[in-house]
């Protein structure tokens, strides 16, 4: 009787779980929004702003409970780069993390909003618009990617 009582009673005790959303659901703006900033400022060779976009994204990301950890873990650390090179670097977790997350809980990313791929990285990131803006190598290669 007892571990019935626990069988029933531990999904309420899952972190997030009520906070998780459904399957064909869009990606939460609060995580997008502040994620396209990075993406934009990275492609034209700046870190203005990229501290503080990655800190509302690591306080959105613990609405999403326990699936989300991992995009806070890659948010806190993009937060902590100190050049351009580091916050490429540590963008290309923060992606990983927000792209897997997406695929694992079958999510869309907002309107507007797709995902693209550096061949010479193979590494993928979100971005809008129709032209290729690669964070990852910014002016020296800009449109270098396809979008998937």
């Amino acid at each position: 009787m007892l571990s019935a009582a626990i069988a029933i009673a531990a999904p309420a005790c899952v972190p997030g779980a009520k906070d998780t959303p459904r399957p064909g659901a869009v990606m939460a703006q609060a995580i997008v929004d502040p994620y396209l900033k990075i993406q934009t400022a990275l492609a034209r060779d700046v870190i203005d702003d990229v501290k503080a976009n990655a800190g509302n994204i690591a306080t959105a990301a613990t609405a999403l409970g326990a699936p989300g950890v991992r995009i806070d873990m890659a948010a806190v650390q993009l937060t902590a780069a100190s050049d351009l090179a580091e916050a490429r670097d540590r963008f290309g977790a923060l992606s990983d993390a927000i792209i897997t997350y997406m695929e694992g809980l079958h999510l869309t990313p907002p309107p507007g909003v797709r995902v693209a791929s550096c061949p010479m990285l193979k590494k993928s990131w979100l971005q809008e618009g129709s032209t290729i803006a690669n964070p990852y190598y910014g002016s020296e290669m800009p449109t270098c990617g396809d979008f998937r």
